[in-house]
């Protein structure tokens, strides 16, 4: 879950809040907010982005803390027939958090995006592999965070044990051949230069193809840090197809 990514575990555009009413059940999809047009949350594509609540980690840095817990601020009713309206316009959806794949009733709504005729996208932290990969069949690319180095996942997300999902998830990816990138919202205070560039190495080896440094900014407005090293930019893009500094 870009040119406007702040954070870690967060899709990059600001989500708009639309009132929903009603208590939240089982089968209610617990939906943070709509953002109706962005060129930057899926590479080459015009989409609509759906922002879902509910997340298990407690990133440090999370630009979205408001989508921690799983509360509706948002009718699914109303995406629909804002989608009904845009069919033609828009090329896809984009499914966001908080972390979607935390949503029960995600594969339900992918599937009813899909028969409007509108491609699917999934913006994930890599938290839920069994339900990545059961998704991946009807989803058209992925942005998989990769926060950190393996040995600094427990700190960041202050959750035990985290990272074994995330090797987990980007192993379903390559395997299935889906399109995807891998991106890490860099703070130079949790992941210096060089280990970020031994991170990008090692995905490098593993298979990936596309990979986004998305600079950490401490608020939306806040400005970025200062950018990455010349030497740095020109190693990293020489190890992926794609590479982009956000």
């Amino acid at each position: 879950m870009s040119a406007h990514a702040h954070h870690a575990a967060r899709c990059p555009t600001e989500h708009r809040l639309i009132p929903a009413h009603g208590r939240l059940g089982p089968r209610t999809p617990a939906l943070g907010g709509l953002t109706r047009y962005s060129s930057v949350d899926w590479p080459g594509k015009l989409s609509a982005v759906v922002f879902v609540a509910g997340c298990p980690w407690r990133c440090h840095y999370c630009h979205n803390p408001g989508l921690q817990q799983r509360v509706r601020e948002l009718d699914w009713d109303e995406v629909l027939r804002f989608l009904a309206r845009r069919r033609g316009l828009l090329d896809g959806v984009v499914f966001c958090g908080g972390e979607p794949l935390s949503e029960p009733t995600l594969p339900a709504l992918a599937g009813q995006v899909r028969d409007m005729g509108f491609a699917v996208a999934l913006h994930t932290a890599g938290i839920y592999p069994d339900r990545l990969a059961e998704m991946l069949p009807g989803v058209s690319w992925v942005g998989l965070d990769i926060k950190i180095d393996a040995e600094g996942y427990d700190a960041l997300t202050g959750r035990k044990r985290s990272h074994a999902p995330v090797r987990q998830s980007l192993a379903a990816l390559l395997a299935h051949g889906v399109d995807f990138e891998c991106r890490t919202t860099w703070s130079p205070s949790w992941l210096p230069e060089p280990a970020l560039l031994a991170l990008a190495e090692t995905l490098a080896e593993q298979g990936v193809r596309h990979y986004a440094v998305q600079h950490y900014r401490s608020s939306p407005d806040a400005l970025a840090a200062a950018p990455l090293a010349e030497a740095t930019r020109q190693r990293l893009e020489s190890l992926f197809l794609t590479f982009e500094e956000r």
